[in-house]
């Protein structure tokens, strides 16, 4: 299981990440360590990612399933309360992004991930996607 965080700013932008091993664009995240909560995993992959501290608890805007690699992903809204946007290890570049620099810079299975938070829908999206496209 996995988690990510889509940070939104005063703006109504998101703030994505570049990883350093693939170069894709994609919301701060990654997957939950033995005996670490789902809010704790979320802190401290945006965190690490990042360098921002968010405020919990943040808002479920989805769940997806990688059905290629069996890999479920929950998806929150969070609200920055600490620290400015900083690369990291893991991280070769961040970006503000609006609605449609979010669909030009990521590919669509991230994207909707995003998009998905930005509009906050409720109940929760619960999508599948290939990896890359949605299926």
């Amino acid at each position: 299981m996995s988690v990510a965080g889509v940070i939104v700013d005063d703006c109504g932008r998101a703030l994505l990440i570049q990883r350093r091993d693939n170069g894709q664009w994609e919301p701060p995240g990654g997957v939950l360590e033995s005996g670490e909560t789902v809010p704790d995993a979320l802190q401290r992959e945006v965190l690490e990612e990042t360098g921002i501290k968010i405020a919990l608890p943040a808002t479920l805007t989805g769940i997806y399933k990688n059905m290629s690699r069996l890999i479920v992903s929950m998806v929150f809204r969070c609200e920055a309360i600490d620290g400015s946007p900083t690369t990291g290890a893991e991280t070769r570049a961040l970006r503000w992004a609006t609605r449609e620099e979010v669909a030009e810079l990521a590919d669509e299975a991230y994207a909707i991930r995003v998009l998905d938070a930005l509009d906050a829908a409720s109940p929760p999206a619960v999508r599948a996607h290939d990896g890359v496209k949605l299926v």
